[in-house]
């Protein structure tokens, strides 16, 4: 994502949102879950 060129809007768009839900939301610390990442919380949660 960074310092990349898109050809056009869509592909940037395209990209921005692959970033934010496969990177962004998955590592990010939630309150909800008392602050771990999501993917951390289900290890945790399920082993």
């Amino acid at each position: 994502m960074h310092h990349e060129e898109y050809a056009t809007r869509a592909e940037a768009k395209a990209s921005l949102f692959e970033y934010i839900e496969v990177f962004y939301s998955r590592e990010r610390r939630h309150s909800a879950l008392g602050y771990v990442a999501p993917a951390q919380f289900e290890g945790n949660e399920y082993s």
